[in-house]
């Protein structure tokens, strides 16, 4: 029990393949491509990492599945029309089920304005 205490506490640290400045590039570069649903969903996981009440854990979770999301190396290239970003979608959908309860009512409308913005809709 005093292991997982701990665990709780522990920072964490960017890794080498995710920053902030590689995930709003990518968003702002792929974005139209991706798709709405792939873009609310990385925004929901971004969002809900920057929360200070979120638990080290669903970091780690949201870390691994926006490292994905910013690999140009994955199962789909991203860049084939139609399916490309399927692949990124999927772990998107994985990670935002596995930290849900996390992701509040808050940021999902923070998303869904950002994402209006970029797709050019009505907010």
């Amino acid at each position: 029990m005093e292991e997982l205490q701990r665990l709780e506490v522990t920072p964490i640290q960017p890794t080498e393949r995710y920053s902030e400045a590689a995930f709003w590039q990518k968003l702002q570069r792929f974005a139209r491509r991706a798709g709405r649903k792939v873009v609310e969903k990385a925004l929901w996981l971004y969002y809900t990492l920057q929360e200070p009440s979120t638990p080290t854990w669903a970091k780690r979770t949201i870390l691994g599945a926006l490292v994905y999301f910013l690999v140009p190396l994955d199962a789909v290239a991203d860049l084939a029309p139609l399916i490309g970003f399927t692949d990124d979608l999927s772990v998107l959908l994985l990670a935002a089920g596995t930290v849900a309860a996390h992701i509040t009512p808050a940021i999902k409308e923070r998303a869904r304005r950002q994402a209006s913005v970029w797709f050019g809709e009505a907010v």
